[in-house]
Parts: structure tokens; C-alpha cells; sequence
């Protein structure tokens, strides 16, 4: 009678909107449920506060950068980092005035889990399900034939760009982002230095906290 939650939570470069809220609201709803019918919740709502683009195309401004110049601060690690918590406890303090319990929840930081993310961008190279470009490592979306199923999408049922600009440096316009190259801003790893795309990072943290 044990359950595991993972929900993903936001990006700390701004305060979150209502419709972001709402979100937890929901996830709340479920919890408690499942509380009242004796199972033991352990959930987690991770805090994005690093590498999170703007586009659904792995393109695109990144989030946390924006905010710094949005704030005037120089575009440093730690600079992103103390940007980062300060928004975060916005948005826990949020969570109280919703009646939701934080107590209860575990709030992984993606910036803490940057060795475990590169670790798994590294297996899934070495196993050939994801290949380094010039802009960066993309999962190879090809290899999973199961890819798309759960939403009902198939490869050759979409137009190459007819949803997100093209990418060149993709096999496939379907590939996603685990690692986007940055000479300004990261932290370095075996293709470069950058940072981890949103999908590694709530893979990573997922496996770390909940197993």
C-alpha cells in the first residue's frame, strides 16, 4: 500500500500564475485521496532551476538566463542558482496559501542532481539511444519504437516542422534535447559545457529519490 508520486513542478526563474498552481492543487486532490484510503504517499514535486528553454523545439531562450537579465544580474552559476531558490520559496510559500501541506512533499532541485543526469545522458549514448550534435546530445527518438504511443502520435503521421521549426542537427524533428551546449553558462561534461534538457532532469531526479 505504498505509492510513489512524481509531479512536475516549476521553473524558478519567475512567480507562478494561477494556471501554474492549479496544477498542485490537483495533484493535492490526489494525495489526500489516497491518504484517506490508507495508502503511504511518498511524492515529489521537483523545482526546475536550471536549463529549462522557452520552446518546445529545444530551441530558444533559456528561462533561468532570462530571468537574471530580467533582474540584472550577471549570468553566473550562482547567480542563477540564489535566483533559482529565492523563487522557489515564492512558490512553496504559494503551496501554504493553497492549503496544500509542503511538509509532507520532497522538493528535489534539478542543480543538484547534475552528475546523476549526465550519467544517464552518458548510458544512453553508450547504448546508442541518443547521439551528440553540434548543439548539443539528442535522444534518438527512432530507437524507441514505442515512441508517441501514449499521446497516439506516429512518426510519419507528423510533417517534419509542422508543429516546431526544423532542426538540422536532428536525426529526427521528434528528438529532444538532453543536453544543450552553453559557453557561458553550465557546468561541463563529456560533450561539452551546457546544461541538462527538462526531460533528463525529471528522469534523473525520479530515479535518485524515488528509485
Amino acid at each position: 500500500r505504498k505509492v510513489r508520486m512524481y509531479n512536475c513542478g516549476p521553473t524558478v526563474y519567475d512567480t507562478q500564475h494561477i494556471g501554474n498552481l492549479s496544477m498542485f492543487v490537483f495533484t493535492d486532490t490526489i494525495r489526500k485521496v489516497l491518504e484517506y484510503n490508507n495508502f503511504n504517499v511518498k511524492q515529489i514535486i521537483n523545482i526546475t532551476d536550471v536549463g529549462h528553454l522557452t520552446s518546445d523545439s529545444d530551441e530558444g531562450e533559456d528561462k533561468m538566463t532570462k530571468g537574471l537579465e530580467r533582474e540584472g544580474l550577471e549570468p553566473t552559476l550562482q547567480n542563477m542558482l540564489e535566483l533559482g531558490e529565492r523563487y522557489a520559496q515564492v512558490f512553496l510559500d504559494n503551496l501554504r496559501d493553497l492549503n496544500i501541506n509542503a511538509e509532507k512533499i520532497i522538493f528535489p532541485r534539478a542543480s543538484g542532481y547534475i552528475p546523476a543526469q549526465i550519467a544517464m545522458v552518458a548510458t544512453l549514448v553508450e547504448k546508442g539511444f541518443a547521439y551528440p550534435a553540434p548543439d548539443g546530445v539528442y535522444f534518438d527518438t527512432a530507437r524507441y519504437p514505442a515512441y508517441g504511443a501514449l499521446g497516439g502520435i506516429r512518426g510519419e503521421s507528423q510533417a517534419e516542422g509542422a508543429r516546431i521549426a526544423a532542426n538540422k542537427h536532428k536525426r529526427n524533428q521528434a528528438d529532444f534535447a538532453l543536453w544543450k551546449f552553453n559557453t557561458k553558462l553550465g557546468w561541463d561534461s563529456p560533450w561539452g559545457q551546457g546544461f541538462p534538457g527538462w526531460h533528463i532532469e525529471c528522469s534523473a531526479m525520479a530515479r535518485a529519490v524515488l528509485g
